[in-house]
């Protein structure tokens, strides 16, 4: 008898430099203008970056960095599977051309109990943030989370978000797709400890 060992090598092509993380949130950022006036972007660029800090990329362009500058305080919602469609457009259109994008997107809105900023009715899922510092030359913003709020028909008995009732989106960069977040397939610090000797 012989044993004929095969080595298959893999074959990774360099891509170069890019935004390829995958998968990134789907926020949808919920400001107010000077006059009160709600206003909603989506941002594709952020995420969490302490226990109660927010990182988003916002160009000075964009009507909510203005309204974030002016008001210190703005909401994240997160993108579902129910509203990709309006959650989408939202990031299409800017306020600056359509004043009434929000109403266009089918979105209606609530003001906060905690910041001053627009909650989405439609979005069940939001966290309420003030900002910390924003560099409009990079478009680079930090923010403190102070609330989090949840419709209470996405949380489980426990009080929890639970992912069967609630949908959110993610988002593929390189690709430019939404997708839905898919099963549960392990727990968090728990399925390694399998390995653990």
């Amino acid at each position: 008898r012989y044993l004929i060992v095969v080595e298959v090598k893999r074959m990774r092509k360099n891509l170069g430099e890019g935004s390829y993380v995958f998968p990134m949130p789907v926020f949808i950022i919920g400001t107010y203008d000077e006059n009160g006036i709600p206003d909603a972007m989506n941002a594709g660029w952020g995420g969490i970056t302490d226990h109660e800090e927010l990182t988003l990329a916002i160009s000075a362009a964009h009507k909510t960095a203005k309204n974030i500058q002016k008001k210190k305080a703005f909401t994240v919602s997160i993108g579902t599977t129910e509203h990709v469609v309006s959650c989408d457009y939202v990031g299409l259109v800017s306020a600056n051309d359509v004043p009434n994008k929000l109403e266009a997107a089918g979105f209606h809105t609530f003001r906060s109990e905690t910041v001053d900023a627009p909650l989405i009715e439609e979005l069940p899922f939001a966290l309420e943030c003030e900002l910390i510092e924003y560099n409009p030359e990079n478009g680079k913003l930090r923010a403190r989370i102070v609330n989090i709020c949840a419709d209470e028909e996405i949380l489980d008995e426990g009080g929890n978000i639970d992912l069967s009732k609630f949908h959110p989106i993610v988002y593929d960069s390189p690709n430019n797709g939404y997708y839905a977040v898919g099963e549960k397939i392990g727990d968090a610090f728990k399925s390694g400890l399998a390995l653990k000797k």
